[in-house]
């Protein structure tokens, strides 16, 4: 017979080789650290200049950042803050290296399915760490209480006051006090005061804004991390909604959000938990666009009709049910995405199976499916065991073809993602516009 101490026991020795991993990975202070870029990477991959013209630029004038030549003294290497000063200060044929980006508040994106597996990690992970070094300001936040993307940036020590749980705290305190504020008399509100909720909830509650925030190894990707406390979050909002039924709960994240300055970030990426509970449901409600990643099985094909229906079905319960809750709290309903889309993962194209079941997917939901899928490499298959994108990996540890075939495949996706973004982002503006 086994009981708790033996998961917890089991639980001890993972986080010891967990904390091996980290060593082996991370630097020796179990700090993660974002490696340097090659000329070669940043005029192939970053700029499309060719490698020569680059190195006349840099040579020309000697104000710009060399970054650092190695030992061999073959080559040189940047850090992604010299890369971003060269992006300010670097024009090519007239033409800007900074990326468009459109007037208005960020575009939020939660990449969201209930099955395990499938990569939404990954993704959120790569069109995080692409969107960066295309020379976006970029905030991620992991919604998943397996903190899997947490760890992937380089974070181990996450209070639960710190994740999405902390921000549910601070809005109910300040939809409490609202709420009551609304009354002629707050003394007739029939719902309790943020003074009178849980001292817990109060202490929680009392954060500010940007204490939610933290750096990672990438200078122009934040994080709203996760840890595994933080899946009480799920029984913590049951029981908030029973002791305040006036409290949109939904909406939680979204206003969050909206308290950020318009300019902090160019794009906010969810990654959401394999399941359709009060942190995922934030996530819709907030995000602008939904993506869905599904791996190229039928079991992945079936979970995701069923979370396509599943989730579906508790945005129309929140709007027939919730409707004069989130009219008070000027939430409009029924919940609209700008754009939803799908995108396969794992893919072999030399698979048959593979490619009839990208074909399924096709025939199914059209051009909703993604062109791009993410194609399955040794590069791709090292980023989880690692905890680094192929971003972050150095090509020097692989052969180079290995390497570009799998950042070539991540990049298409990535342009797809932001062609994506870039067009809601404008119709969104023109639509405010109009309605101004």
């Amino acid at each position: 017979m086994r009981d708790h101490s033996d998961l917890q026991s089991m639980n001890e020795r993972s986080l010891a080789q967990q904390a091996a991993v980290r060593r082996a990975t991370f630097s020796p202070a179990e700090e993660k650290i974002l490696r340097p870029f090659s000329i070669w990477e940043i005029s192939h991959f970053m700029f499309d200049v060719p490698a020569d013209t680059l190195r006349k630029k840099l040579a020309d004038d000697p104000s710009l950042p060399q970054g650092s030549v190695e030992e061999d003294g073959r080559q040189r290497w940047f850090s992604l803050q010299e890369i971003n000063e060269l992006r300010r200060r670097l024009r090519f044929r007239g033409k800007s290296l900074l990326p468009h980006r459109p007037t208005g508040r960020a575009m939020r994106v939660a990449v969201s399915n209930f099955k395990g597996g499938v990569g939404k990690t990954v993704v959120a992970q790569h069109l995080a760490n692409a969107a960066a070094l295309d020379g976006y300001r970029v905030l991620v936040i992991d919604f998943d209480p397996q903190a899997t993307m947490t760890h992937s940036m380089g974070l181990t020590e996450v209070k639960e006051w710190n994740t999405v749980w902390g921000i549910m705290c601070r809005d109910l305190c300040r939809e409490a006090d609202r709420i009551a504020a609304a009354y002629d008399d707050p003394a007739d509100c029939p719902y309790p005061t943020a003074d009178e909720l849980p001292e817990d909830v109060q202490s929680i509650g009392a954060q500010r804004i940007q204490d939610f925030i933290q750096k990672t190894a990438w200078p122009t990707i934040d994080i709203i991390p996760s840890c595994a406390n933080a899946a009480f979050v799920e029984f913590a909002s049951a029981q908030y909604r029973a002791m305040h039924k006036a409290w949109s709960f939904f909406g939680c994240v979204s206003r969050y959000l909206d308290e950020l300055p318009e300019d902090q970030y160019d794009l906010i990426i969810f990654d959401c938990p394999p399941a359709i509970g009060y942190q995922s449901l934030n996530a819709a409600f907030a995000a602008d666009i939904l993506y869905i990643p599904s791996g190229p099985g039928y079991w992945e094909y079936d979970s995701t009709t069923s979370f396509l229906g599943q989730l579906g079905d508790a945005l129309e319960d929140i709007s027939d049910g919730f409707a004069k809750v989130a009219e008070d709290a000027g939430i409009r309903l029924p919940k609209r995405f700008d754009d939803v889309r799908l995108l396969m993962t794992r893919f072999e194209q030399s698979n048959p199976l593979h490619v009839a079941m990208m074909d399924a997917f096709r025939n199914v939901f059209g051009a909703d499916v993604c062109k791009h899928a993410i194609e399955m490499t040794r590069a791709v298959e090292q980023s989880g065991r690692f905890q680094q994108s192929v971003y972050e990996q150095d090509y020097r540890q692989m052969t180079r073809e290995t390497w570009k075939r799998a950042r070539q495949s991540f990049d298409s996706a990535y342009d797809e993602f932001k062609e994506v973004v870039l067009r809601a982002w404008e119709a969104k503006n023109t639509k405010e516009e109009v309605e101004a």
